[in-house]
């Protein structure tokens, strides 16, 4: 089970990120170990916001320290899409991260910026290819073969395996339906982390509260044979945050706004609390009276799955390069 932080007088487990982390870079060591060179991941950073700078040099560390190269690269907004293409062309780099926002939100011009990251070396997952398999519960590149897998985006996929790593999957069901009975509340909507991770957790069988300032949305898995990817919802009238709150049996919030807070006052007892937001979400303390296991952050999960993404890429572009060959 997992390794909980010191006790406090509740009966609340405290599960902190780098316990979940040593597992997958585990796996990625495993998998390390059987190529001849080291795959290199290039950063760039272009926004000057310190929480990019932070995330970049936890990049930085966390993939030097596992036997990986990391490039980070500080340029100018106006040579952001030179410097991607490039990257695209250059047979050293295995795996390209953009660090957004870059551009104002309206310009629409970061979503332009994620289109040019090449397929075959889109680290995060984010080009149109992957976000497409990702809401289509499509799971390879290559159908039927089956040797090219598809990228996740990393924090939604950190937030799975933290899920994972707490046995909130039932590993006895079928894969692909071992979240089955289970009602999930995500506050958070965004297109990068929200909304990905709510159609993720609908794929997996779970009924999924979305929350966002424009409302509620229900994600759930679709029904009938063909159907094999998630829908959404409008959920009950009258139905509001506080009725999401008590059916969940895990709570997961990502409001990047230090002063949101979640009642603990509405939260069902024993729930699962799950913060990836880099501003508390939680009130530690309070949400520990309610709370069976509180997980207050995720970023070296994320990272975690960043570099395993990153091998993924590697396995790909080398399973690729064999089916030309052959």
């Amino acid at each position: 089970m997992a390794t909980p932080a010191p006790a406090s007088a509740t009966n609340c487990k405290v599960i902190l990120a780098g316990s979940i982390a040593k597992a997958l870079l585990a796996e990625v060591a495993e998998g390390l170990s059987k190529l001849t060179e080291k795959p290199k991941l290039v950063g760039f950073l272009a926004n000057g916001d310190p929480a990019g700078k932070m995330y970049a040099d936890w990049s930085a560390k966390t993939s030097r320290e596992n036997g990986f190269e990391f490039d980070l690269r500080v340029i100018s907004k106006e040579e952001i899409e030179e410097a991607v293409l490039a990257a695209n062309s250059d047979s050293t780099v295995n795996g390209i991260i953009v660090y957004y926002p870059i551009f104002s939100r309206t310009s629409g011009q970061d979503s332009y910026v994620k289109e040019l990251v090449d397929l075959s070396k889109d680290v995060e997952g984010l080009t149109h290819k992957y976000v497409f398999n990702m809401y289509q519960n499509i799971r390879y590149l290559d159908a039927p073969t089956n040797n090219v897998k598809s990228i996740l985006p990393c924090t939604p996929l950190a937030v799975v395996k933290v899920l994972e790593y707490l046995q909130i999957y039932n590993s006895i069901l079928p894969y692909g339906n071992r979240l089955f009975g289970k009602t999930i509340t995500v506050i958070n909507r965004s297109e990068v982390v929200g909304r990905p991770l709510a159609a993720l957790l609908a794929n997996d069988g779970a009924k999924v509260h979305s929350i966002d300032l424009d409302g509620i949305q229900v994600f759930t898995r679709g029904e009938g044979i063909k159907k094999k990817h998630h829908e959404v919802h409008d959920p009950p009238e009258g139905f509001e945050l506080q009725d999401c709150l008590a059916a969940s049996d895990v709570v997961i919030s990502g409001v990047p706004s230090a002063s949101y807070k979640v009642d603990p006052s509405l939260l069902r007892d024993g729930c699962v609390c799950i913060n990836f937001s880099s501003e508390k979400n939680f009130d530690g303390p309070a949400v520990k009276e309610k709370a069976s296991i509180y997980v207050p952050a995720i970023g070296k999960v994320t990272i975690a799955v960043l570099l395993r993404n990153l091998l993924r890429l590697v396995q790909n572009q080398k399973a690729t390069a064999e089916a030309a060959a052959a």
